[in-house]
């Protein structure tokens, strides 16, 4: 007989719903059941978190361009991505999509060979290929000698991936039907880096398009006679929106106006090195990268990227969006995985699902610890 596990806690989140001193049961990696602590057999063996913690599904970062002190353009192996999970993992993020800034098409081989190697198992659920394929006049920190138009090298690259894929890409500047041949082949496309008017923007979204990378920035403005992608998004049902929630790539004004748009947010910390890390400057193409905060800084002043973790970033969300913490979480775990087609496997603790989870103290977010596929990994962040 297979042996199974519990954890209970006095708040349990499934995504949906919080149950009140609640055991999560796990069999080997996935859920069994939640049922109430009174209820746990006597041969279960029983684990209780701390008084007042919560157990909620783990966070998916879709943005994470490294952490540890790596950056995965510099470094795309296995090793390295090793050391950039362990580092988000100690902030309640137990999957995620390594992304890789735009960088040549050998690199991205590299980078794809590397994500198939490491596997949904060590908390890498894919690779986010965030360009080459963006405009040139809205490239942030991207270096320009990376942008291009795709070739048909670079589509069988994407196409030949067997594992979670994001693009983010500029509809304007791909040839026509690149779109739908990515997202035919299961490829998750999103707009971002982009002067894409409204109507291009509406049409990429007829085209399979469902997703908006880090709304606001780097993508042309909302304007009253060119709405634009924004317009485009935040009236699009079924479409996903990532939110860079540290106060300092949106304006919280901004973001609280975002949600009460028809689109789906997410929370996304777009991350560098310093996540986890212990240096505070680093290179990104040659360009000195400092922190400051929770802000990464070019010298000439232009943000390149974060240093956000998931659990500041669910933390953000409440205070300054004044959004609910049931639902900040859910930005950060259901949503995530319903936008990436995982959302019948990850994102939930539910009978069935992959026990990932994060237990925390709210309303700090300190976490306390993680589990992906049933194993844990304690130890609350620094």
């Amino acid at each position: 007989m297979r042996s199974v596990h519990a954890i209970a806690a006095d708040q349990v989140f499934d995504g949906d719903n919080v149950h009140r001193h609640t055991a999560v049961l796990i069999e080997e990696d996935s859920i069994v059941a939640l049922v109430p602590v009174s209820e746990v057999p006597a041969a279960v063996t029983l684990s209780t978190l701390p008084a007042g913690a919560w157990l909620a599904p783990g966070f998916i970062d879709v943005q994470v361009n490294g952490g540890g002190d790596v950056l995965f353009n510099d470094t795309p192996t296995p090793s390295g991505l090793a050391r950039i999970v362990a580092a988000h993992r100690r902030f309640g993020t137990t999957g995620l999509l390594a992304t890789l800034i735009s960088d040549s098409h050998q690199k991205m081989r590299t980078a794809l060979d590397a994500v198939h190697g490491a596997g949904p198992s060590a908390g890498v659920l894919g690779i986010h290929f965030e360009g080459p394929f963006l405009s040139r006049e809205r490239p942030g920190v991207h270096d320009p000698a990376m942008i291009r138009t795709p070739s048909a090298e670079d589509l069988a690259l994407l196409m030949s991936s067997h594992t979670t894929t994001l693009v983010t890409l500029a509809p304007e500047v791909v040839p026509p039907g690149f779109i739908a041949q990515l997202t035919a082949c299961g490829i998750r496309v999103a707009l971002g880096h982009s002067m894409a008017t409204y109507d291009q923007t509406r049409f990429a979204l007829s085209q399979g398009l469902t997703g908006f990378t880090h709304l606001f920035n780097a993508m042309r403005p909302l304007e009253s006679r060119e709405p634009g992608p924004i317009a485009a998004a935040l009236e699009a049902e079924d479409a996903f929106f990532g939110m860079i929630v540290d106060g300092a790539h949106v304006h919280p004004a901004m973001l609280r106006l975002a949600l009460r748009g028809k689109a789906k947010p997410l929370l996304v910390t777009d991350a560098m090195p310093p996540v986890g890390g212990s240096q505070e400057t680093f290179t990104l193409f040659g360009q000195a990268i400092k922190r400051e905060g929770s802000s990464c800084i070019r010298a000439d002043g232009r943000l390149a990227g974060s240093a956000l973790d998931m659990a500041c970033a669910v933390h953000n969300c409440v205070a300054m969006l004044d959004v609910p913490l049931t639902c900040a979480l859910r930005y950060a775990s259901t949503q995530v995985a319903n936008f990436l087609g995982l959302g019948d496997r990850f994102g939930r603790l539910k009978p069935g699902y992959r026990a990932d989870m994060v237990a925390f103290h709210a309303p700090a977010m300190r976490v306390i610890a993680t589990w992906v596929a049933g194993r844990t990994s304690a130890g609350a962040a620094d």
